[in-house]
């Protein structure tokens, strides 16, 4: 066996509210089975030591009678209740993570198309280059928007990525990471700045170049009411 620890932060604490659903979109069904399982299935059946799950307010119990013994998850560790904002869930997540891990995942827990060769490239990947996400190339034109609507720019279309995750890091490096963030964060707000994932909080607090790596356009985030139909249609494929 490898001496390498490996830990999955699984995020399940968004409400989804464009969803218009009341049930939150990590426990919405698809082929009888809730949104979340399957991500938490890819990392119970992948290279991964152990998952800590973060959760919503109140749904310690609901997930471990509902989801952990229903399907017989056994790596999950540890679960913890989420935070206000996307990072304050990962930052408590970090913070329960066992002391001997050596490489941290993070993964949205509505992406329930992850698969174990995204999730085995992304090993591969972090453990050159100490810090990697998962995404694909768009494949439209972007576009750069002014404060009025018109078009300030166009980026060169090869080099632009749409970001999924896993977002994978040495624990060494997303630790004091989140860390600086949680201490920093009045300030980032006062001067606009908003954290849309985990490669921004490293590429701004730790200076280390984060390497993208091929994921899968089929690694959707469930966002929308449409987003799980074509999850349900793809996994029929």
């Amino acid at each position: 066996m490898s001496d390498i620890k490996t830990t999955a932060i699984v995020l399940a604490a968004g409400q989804g509210k464009r969803m218009q659903s009341k049930v939150h979109k990590q426990y919405l069904m698809i082929q009888d089975r809730p949104v979340l399982y399957y991500s938490l299935k890819a990392f119970e059946d992948s290279i991964i030591d152990d998952i800590v799950l973060v959760v919503g307010k109140g749904e310690e119990e609901f997930c471990r009678e509902e989801i952990l013994k229903k399907y017989g998850f056994r790596k999950v560790r540890e679960i913890v209740e989420g935070g206000k904002e996307r990072y304050h869930s990962v930052a408590y997540g970090i913070r329960a993570i066992c002391w001997s891990c050596d490489y941290v995942f993070i993964h949205d827990g509505a992406r329930p198309l992850v698969n174990d060769e995204i999730i085995t490239r992304a090993y591969e990947e972090v453990k050159r280059s100490r810090a990697c996400i998962v995404g694909m190339p768009v494949k439209d034109t972007i576009k750069i928007s002014d404060e009025e609507g018109y078009v300030a720019d166009t980026p060169i279309r090869s080099k632009v990525w749409q970001i999924q995750t896993p977002q994978a890091f040495e624990k060494n490096i997303i630790t004091p990471a989140y860390e600086k963030l949680l201490a920093d964060e009045e300030k980032l707000s006062a001067e606009g700045i908003t954290v849309t994932d985990d490669a921004m909080v490293v590429e701004y607090f730790m200076k280390i170049p984060v390497k993208l790596v091929k994921g899968s356009y089929e690694n959707i985030k469930i966002t929308t009411p449409e987003d799980l139909k074509t999850a349900e249609i793809l996994m029929d494929r």
